[in-house]
């Protein structure tokens, strides 16, 4: 079997705390470093030109260490504490420019910027946590900054400034729930098998991966079973592919009853499946296997006037006995599978097992 190295999009997400990843935000934090660091040395110009030489100062110093963090984002590991020391210095110096006496109008504008970037680079939850107490605080000082509010004409201001902010924050905010939904909604159809609603062979291969770094870590093993139905072209080219899907889908329900919530199973295409079975000894996932492949030997499908009973072949591999990398082991397992296909199918076979046979396939008309 072929198992070529497709992106884990479940772990991707998981990881991806907004709508970029990782290294988007990364090049995204590096490009703002650069943009800020760039504006407060003209800012810092104008600051020494306006008679605030310690304002300037400051912002020279944090131009610098933005200009070194330019380079350091390449390769840290830190990115997340990077990008919340960056924000939360930023929006306190919004506000530190928001207290200065002969403070600009304008310079209340860069409230609405919060959850902006605040979301963007957060997602949804720590950006919400992020910007809301630093807007609350915006409109405070600039609600001080109006002094008296009593006046038609600084009582519009205020209500503009608070309507603003609280659209933009509400906006953002539903943006992001509805792209987050619709994301895993792709997410979901990329990792799932249409027909059988099991993970498909893409998803599978990755939660081998998975299993494979966990057990690397714990000591714990595994087994990896790779099944096959018995005769399923003969389903098929008896009774159409409608038949054959109806058999595919009770496959899929049956694996997923009789499995263990821990275990993982998904489609690897045509009539082959594969199954992850945790924590369990050589003989014990035998003897799962061994019941299952009787559950489905034993179960008819009615189709019409007809009647189809299937029968599987499993092939177990056991980790780290048969290879500690999934390639290693879906070559055993397949090995053991057409193994027990050659000795006459409706097996279960495996390091020292190769039980009896029973029926195979079966069509029965009427």
């Amino acid at each position: 079997m072929n198992t070529p190295h497709h992106p884990d999009l479940g772990a991707t997400l998981e990881q991806s705390r907004s709508g970029l990843r990782d290294s988007h935000r990364r090049s995204l934090m590096r490009l703002l470093f650069f943009v800020t660091g760039s504006a407060l040395v003209v800012f810092a110009c104008l600051q020494f030109l306006n008679g605030y030489p310690w304002v300037g100062a400051g912002e020279l110093v944090a131009s610098a260490v933005l200009y070194f963090g330019v380079w350091r984002l390449k390769t840290t590991a830190c990115l997340q504490q990077w990008i919340y020391a960056y924000l939360v210095t930023l929006f306190a110096f919004f506000l530190g420019i928001m207290l200065l006496p002969e403070a600009s109008v304008a310079a209340f504008v860069w409230v609405l910027m919060m959850p902006v970037l605040a979301y963007l680079l957060l997602g949804k939850r720590e950006g919400m946590i992020l910007s809301v107490p630093f807007m609350l605080a915006g409109g405070v000082i600039y609600y001080i900054h109006l002094g008296q509010v009593g006046s038609p004409g600084a009582l519009i201001d205020l209500l503009n400034m608070v309507l603003c902010g609280v659209l933009m924050l509400m906006f953002i905010h539903l943006y992001e729930v509805r792209r987050e939904e619709a994301e895993q909604r792709l997410v979901d159809m990329a990792q799932t098998d249409a027909l059988t609603g099991l993970a498909n062979r893409s998803n599978f291969q990755g939660t081998l991966n998975r299993t494979i770094a966990e057990c690397e870590r714990s000591g714990a093993g595994f087994a990896l079973v790779v099944m096959d139905i018995d005769h399923f072209k003969v389903v098929n080219d008896t009774l159409g592919h409608d038949a054959g899907d109806l058999v595919l889908k009770n496959i899929g329900r049956c694996l997923r009853e009789r499995l263990r919530s821990t275990d993982f199973v998904g489609r690897l295409g045509g009539e082959e499946f594969g199954l992850i079975l945790r924590d369990v000894r050589s003989p014990d996932a035998f003897e799962l296997m061994d019941e299952l492949r009787q559950r489905i030997a034993e179960h008819e499908l009615a189709y019409g006037d007809a009647r189809i009973r299937v029968t599987a072949s499993f092939g177990i591999a056991q980790w780290p006995d048969h290879g500690r990398e999934a390639e290693g082991l879906f070559r055993v397992a397949d090995r053991w599978l057409y193994s027990g296909k050659r000795a006459g199918r409706n097996r279960v076979v495996g390091a020292g097992h190769n039980p009896r046979q029973l029926e195979i396939l079966t069509v029965e008309a009427g």
